[in-house]
């Protein structure tokens, strides 16, 4: 298992590396000129010059790319002699738009996301896999045909949609729920709660809706393996049927979907965090889109491969524990 981890973690470390390659080339040697960009409208040819030569802009590619790559790890200096601005590491440069750093701005922005993501996967998590169980042992009846139906709203409603028409109906309508503004929880946790829940509303019913399906699917599937028809003659409870020969093996593509989509969660939920008003990092994400604000767009693609690249490694890993049919090979 130390050596398939050590493995994964290795060709984990080359696919990061080949992600910067090109989402550096793609952010700033096919965009604008950044200098151009900072300078303004008002700008002259001397202070163009002034600021490629702070930024490194007028190095080479390569010599550019080595800079940043090596400030991810002993950071970087910007410029030289007495104005030279030192960036700790890890360094992802400063904006463009507001000179901040963006180490500053995607930390500041992560526990946001990471509240959104968290909550909303534990809901969809939860109603997914009990409607995918409940509606693979009521085949044809109600409570199937109850959770197809939901699942079917929730694959073809859009997001922006449920969350609109949950602020009109929750907040404008019923008065249930104030419009949501996001406060520390240590402040007011009924105003938090209440800043999140919606969101996570929103997130839970387009997921849940994937993975009631999914499960229904993986549950009557194993229900027919031969292993199941063993279990049920040997006289087992039914309990100990479904939780541990039916579902365990059932949940393994599921947990290969989750991984993935928490991951892509934690690099910014752009349209329910637009939506709600939520500064995270999808909200950063969309705002620098808009303002072409490249280190940022930068820094918010890498954090998000690393993202997916971490949860690939964990759902692998977890495989063994969660279905004892899988091995895995160090070599």
């Amino acid at each position: 298992m130390l050596g398939y981890i050590l493995k994964r973690c290795g060709a984990a470390v080359i696919v990061l590396f080949l992600v910067s390659v090109f989402t550096y080339v793609i952010f700033f040697a096919l965009s604008p000129d950044p200098a151009l960009q900072i300078c303004g409208k008002t700008c002259n040819p001397e202070r163009i010059d002034q600021i490629r030569d702070q930024l490194g802009l007028d190095q080479p590619l390569w010599k550019q790319y080595w800079e940043f790559f090596s400030g991810l790890f002993v950071g970087r200096d910007y410029g030289s002699g007495s104005q030279a601005i030192h960036c700790s590491a890890p360094c992802l440069g400063y904006s463009f738009q507001t000179n901040e750093s963006v180490m500053d701005m995607v930390v500041d922005r992560l526990p946001v996301t990471a509240t959104v993501a968290v909550g909303a996967a534990v809901l969809w998590l939860l109603g997914g896999v009990m409607g995918g169980v409940i509606s693979a042992f009521q085949r044809g009846k109600f409570w199937d045909k109850f959770f197809n139906a939901i699942a079917l709203g929730g694959i073809s409603l859009p997001n922006y949609f449920v969350a609109l028409l949950l602020q009109y109906i929750l907040v404008v309508q019923l008065q249930i729920l104030p419009f949501p503004q996001a406060v520390p929880f240590s402040e007011n946790p009924g105003r938090w709660f209440a800043a999140y829940l919606m969101p996570w509303m929103v997130l839970a019913f387009q997921y849940m809706a994937i993975y009631t399906r999914l499960t229904r699917t993986n549950v009557i599937d194993t229900l027919n393996q031969n292993f199941m028809r063993t279990a049920r003659a040997k006289g087992l409870k039914p309990s100990l049927v479904v939780g541990r020969h039916a579902l365990r093996p059932a949940l393994t593509p599921v947990t290969t979907m989750f991984g993935m989509d928490f991951a892509a969660l934690l690099g910014g939920a752009l349209i329910t965090e637009t939506v709600f008003g939520l500064n995270g990092i999808g909200k950063l994400t969309s705002d620098s889109i808009t303002k072409n604000d490249q280190p940022v767009i930068m820094a918010v693609t890498l954090l998000a491969a690393a993202f997916v690249v971490i949860a690939n490694i964990l759902v692998d890993i977890g495989y063994r524990y969660l279905d004892p049919r899988v091995r895995v090979k160090s070599s």
